[in-house]
């Protein structure tokens, strides 16, 4: 667990700058997605998927 939340941070931080950069590059892609596969395995992931259902959830359909 304490590896994940490391790696987590570490490619948040790594996007963030590259997002605020826009650096949009394969390389940024590739930290993208690493960022999401570690932060699904944090104690992160269930809050987030409860926001997205709600917010999905929210709005009305036609």
């Amino acid at each position: 667990m304490a590896v994940t939340v490391s790696l987590v941070v570490l490619f948040g931080l790594v996007l963030f700058f590259l997002l605020r950069h826009n650096s949009l590059t394969p390389g940024a892609a590739f930290t993208a997605v690493m960022f999401g596969f570690f932060l699904a395995s944090t104690g992160a992931a269930e809050p987030i998927n409860d926001m997205t259902t709600a917010v999905v959830q929210a709005i009305p359909n036609p």
